[in-house]
């Protein structure tokens, strides 16, 4: 089995946003496929490695979040098949919703950020249980039930490798700060910290990250991350109850990310990469739609 890594360049910028390509005895897999405004940056890529498209028969999304599965449906109609969580499937069939959604919070920018998501004919969205795989060449590529930052999410388990989607959270190639993944409706801190401990309870020898990479230092990242999901939830659930509106806690939040990445190396211009794929804004709204609810 190899692994190759392909970044999309979102927003003309690297280290943002992966794909991968899995390639096991002559067969490939694609696991993410980024957003519809990257697809051809993840065609090209494609074609870069010395592959054919067509080559790609079996594409795997972690949940349907735009960054993660936008160019799912445009696989599907070239013939390949998607695999996604079961609560997943009924959207990329049709993502008008989805879609909807989206363009409330993104308005004019929605094109220019995620392009078209295409709908998937039925019959090539394949869901898949937790603990159920897929056979590709000589691997096994099995699907893990990992909520918290989404209700509908994989990770995806080959071997000693883990596919990790966002469950794992957002770091920069290099940086030792790792932004939580949170944005709303579905951050659940309880069911977010069990997905990671079955991550790392199974001590995998690698992590691939869709914000950004490759991880080998898997039980530090994990333990680190672990902590930072428990760090912001507790933050916000303190600002909340000492009575802070939406203006100040988005404020506060972006503040205390802010200043941690500061003191953990990350420059100016990398805090701005981190903002366009994680928004601390987006994050902040989650969080506290969570403490809202009483979660």
């Amino acid at each position: 089995m190899y692994v190759h890594t392909l970044d999309l360049h979102f927003q003309d910028t690297p280290g943002l946003i992966a794909a991968y390509i899995l390639e096991s005895a002559g067969e490939l897999a694609l696991i993410e496929t980024g957003p519809g405004s990257t697809l051809e940056t993840l065609r090209a890529g494609i074609r870069g490695l010395g592959f054919e498209e067509r080559q790609i028969r079996h594409v795997f999304v972690t949940h349907i979040h735009l960054d993660h599965a936008g160019a799912a449906g445009w696989w599907a109609q070239q013939g390949a098949q998607v695999y996604c969580h079961p609560s997943a499937a009924r959207h990329l069939v049709d993502p008008s919703r989805l879609i909807a959604s989206a363009q409330m919070i993104y308005q004019e920018r929605m094109d220019s950020l995620w392009g078209e998501m295409l709908p998937a004919p039925a019959e090539r969205v394949t869901p898949l249980q937790d603990g159920e795989s897929v056979r590709v060449g000589e691997v096994e590529i099995t699907a893990w039930d990992t909520p918290g930052h989404a209700r509908h999410h994989h990770a995806f388990v080959v071997g000693s490798a883990c596919f990790t989607g966002d469950v794992a959270g957002m770091r920069l190639l290099g940086s030792d700060y790792l932004s939580v993944t949170a944005a709303p409706p579905q951050f659940e801190p309880a069911a977010y910290v069990a997905s990671v401990d079955r991550i790392a309870a199974a001590n995998f020898e690698k992590l691939y990250l869709t914000h950004f990479g490759e991880v080998t230092d898997v039980a530090a990242h994990l333990a680190r991350y672990r902590q930072r999901i428990t760090e912001i939830y507790e933050a916000v659930r303190a600002d909340h109850a000492a009575g802070c509106d939406e203006a100040e806690n988005r404020r506060r939040y972006t503040t205390r990310e802010h200043a941690l990445a500061v003191s953990l190396g990350v420059s100016e211009a990398d805090w701005q990469r981190l903002e366009m794929s994680n928004s601390t804004t987006m994050c902040a709204d989650g969080v506290r739609l969570c403490v809202e609810k009483g979660r």
